[in-house]
């Protein structure tokens, strides 16, 4: 049986490359930075929290903020009521977003510990209905809905979510379906690829992205890429797109294996830290160093954040670092970019080091 994606996954050529949703880096100027320097066939945001969101956190609809250049945009959602994934959905047709993934797969003990992320692989019944409200969320959306309908969602949110909507390309604005897919593992504390993912399918979600670690394994350990080739063998009646993910460190790595498991994609997470080339075909076509590149990437973080009220210029340090890993005295620049407080900063200690 031949696929048919859904939505903007139809005009995908396959196997898809992209840039795996990873917490704490994903957020928009790295993903501007991904897609400007590497092209990336797509990217995820950064997870949110649909029991945040609800509760009135204003502050976690910037995990949204996305520019154009990143299409197309799939809003990562994490969380474990399902009533809320389906409000945050809403949400997410309005600011126009292209797709909707929900997170089972994050292994971090403060999700996990909540009933959330990969430890949805222990309560199969509860996954489901999570998708299935998420779908319905769509849905809703597509017959009429708005933020403003939504029970558990605050006025003030609303407000801002109607902003931002209306900030959107005209054509973006339009209410049109929003495919729903899922980020998970292949397993808790072993695999157990044949019962979670036929559990998943039943769902029909448009595309199911495997980690290739159980939640024990966490980030350790070699990726078990068979486990993932059975999973495609699982699909394969189906119209659901299987994306592998885990240990890749190239496009051309990336390809390989998605012929040999036969994967519809592969998502790439770890190896484009400080690394946009990682997606093409010939890194040495890169239009700048990596160094001219970092200090974009900082200046862009500013323009982004800089005017929130409790900006701080810490989170971008670890990106800093990951683009001079590779250089010679790696270790002394790196200590100096995590003292800087500014781009200006960044800009004199890569010129100190003549790495621009």
């Amino acid at each position: 049986m031949k696929k048919k994606a859904q939505g903007f996954w139809e005009t995908l050529d396959l196997p898809i490359v992209g840039l795996s949703p990873m917490d704490g880096v994903t957020d928009q100027p790295f993903r501007h930075i991904q897609k400007k320097y590497g092209q990336p066939d797509l990217i995820y945001t950064e997870f949110t929290n649909v029991e945040g969101v609800c509760h009135g956190a204003e502050r976690l609809l910037r995990d949204f903020i996305y520019d154009e250049s990143q299409r197309p945009i799939v809003a990562q959602i994490y969380g474990h009521t399902p009533r809320f994934f389906r409000q945050v959905a809403v949400i997410l047709c309005e600011l126009g977003v292209d797709g909707i993934d929900i997170n089972m797969g994050c292994p971090a003990k403060n999700v996990a510990h909540s009933g959330s992320g990969a430890t949805l692989i222990k309560t199969p019944e509860l996954a489901q209905e999570i998708i299935r409200e998420t779908q319905a969320g769509v849905e809703d959306w597509l017959s009429g809905a708005d933020t403003s309908d939504q029970p558990d969602v605050t006025a003030k949110i609303a407000r801002r979510v109607e902003t931002l909507r209306q900030a959107l390309p005209t054509e973006h604005q339009e209410r049109r379906p929003v495919p729903v897919s899922v980020k998970t593992r292949i397993g808790y504390d072993q695999p157990v690829i044949e019962s979670w993912i036929p559990t998943l399918l039943e769902m029909e979600p448009v595309a199911i992205g495997i980690h290739g670690r159980t939640l024990k394994q966490y980030y350790g350990g070699q990726a078990n890429w068979d486990e993932i080739g059975r999973a495609v063998e699982l699909a394969r009646d189906t119209e659901t797109l299987i994306l592998g993910n885990g240990d890749i460190d190239s496009q051309a790595e990336a390809l390989a294996v998605a012929d040999k498991y036969g994967v519809d994609g592969v998502l790439i997470g770890r190896a484009s830290f400080g690394n946009p080339s990682v997606f093409l075909d010939d890194p040495s076509t890169m239009t700048k160093t990596r160094f001219e590149i970092a200090l974009e990437h900082a200046q862009l973080y500013q323009e982004t954040y800089g005017h929130h009220p409790r900006y701080n210029f810490l989170p971008i340090r670890k990106h800093l670092g990951w683009y001079v890993r590779q250089v010679e005295g790696a270790s002394q620049i790196r200590q100096e970019l995590f003292g800087a407080s500014s781009p200006a900063e960044v800009e004199q200690i890569l010129q100190k080091h003549n790495l621009i």
